[in-house]
């Protein structure tokens, strides 16, 4: 498949959101702002967020919500061909809601019963409007946070734990009948998918695990943010093994498309058919699209 570059320059592109209008919203890490990118290429700054913006969805009031893992400083390492971030200059993590026309913000959550969100990265939204959303979690040093899958409303009046411990919780969807949460783990590049029986709720399984290990990777590679297609299957943004791997409801089926950037972060889909696949290409900062063999789920919410 032939890839087009749509945008360049980015700062550590994530979180693309595919608008009605050809353009595309996304979030730029290490700039700290919610991004659109016009049809033309031009980018426009919606929003200065601070921290690190690392995902977003529109929620049912139009408004768009992003995960604010808290920022950290970016380090140059020899042989690596982007920056990394360390938690130096953290400030804590975040769900924040932004006014798309306006770009007013407002900081949405912050805790959970007591407890502070540490790195919240990545957010889809359910058909009753509310929305689940992972917490990566930082690292300090030697040291490492656990992990966790939250769900919320927009309105702040609900903020639940649905899932803990996790180790490195990246990427979230839904299965079409949302009956089943998918969430992908960035260190041992598995996927993970657990039953949902009503909102914000996972149903307890036999055994040590709330969930069910649909793959996982050989080799070193990393699975970051995903996306859903109409057939079920989940497409995983794919690190070091740069591409976008497709997996099957059942795991029976994995197809690895590559990217030629080893930071490949996320993936979206649209267009009047949703076959276009938006994927921000993270260390060499572009957005790419690609004709896609299998139409994207459509959104709740998006372009409504």
């Amino acid at each position: 498949m032939t890839i087009r570059e749509v945008a360049c320059g980015l700062r550590f592109p994530e979180g693309p959101i595919a608008m009605a209008d050809g353009s595309v919203v996304l979030v730029e890490i290490m700039r700290g702002t919610l991004s659109r990118v016009m049809p033309d290429g031009e980018v426009q700054v919606v929003a200065s967020l601070g921290g690190g913006p690392n995902g977003a969805a529109m929620g049912p009031d139009g408004a768009i919500y992003v995960c604010n893992n808290g920022g950290f400083d970016w380090i140059d390492v020899e042989g690596q061909p982007f920056p990394v971030g360390r938690a130096k200059h953290y400030i804590g993590g975040r769900i924040e809601r932004v006014e798309l026309d306006s770009g007013k913000t407002a900081v949405l959550y912050t805790h959970c019963n007591g407890v502070p969100l540490n790195g919240p990265n990545d957010i889809v939204f359910d058909r009753s409007g509310g929305f689940w959303f992972t917490d990566l979690g930082q690292r300090y040093g030697r040291q490492q946070d656990r992990g966790a899958v939250y769900y919320a409303r927009p309105d702040g009046s609900l903020i639940r734990e649905a899932l803990f411990p996790a180790d490195s919780p990246n990427g979230i969807g839904l299965s079409p009948d949302e009956k089943t949460l998918y969430v992908a783990d960035t260190a041992s590049a598995r996927l993970w998918a657990y039953d949902i029986g009503a909102p914000g709720e996972i149903l307890a399984q036999p055994g040590h695990y709330a969930g069910h290990c649909i793959a996982g990777m050989p080799g070193l590679q990393h699975f970051d943010s995903l996306a859903v297609d109409v057939r079920g299957n989940i497409c995983v943004a794919t690190i070091l093994n740069g591409g976008i791997t497709s997996i099957s409801p059942d795991g029976s089926q994995l197809v690895h498309t590559p990217t030629g950037d080893i930071a490949t972060t996320n993936i979206c889909f649209g267009g009047d058919d949703l076959k276009t696949a938006y994927i921000t290409l993270s260390g060499s900062g572009r957005l790419v699209a690609m004709d896609w063999p299998t139409a994207g789920l459509p959104l709740n919410f998006l372009n409504q």
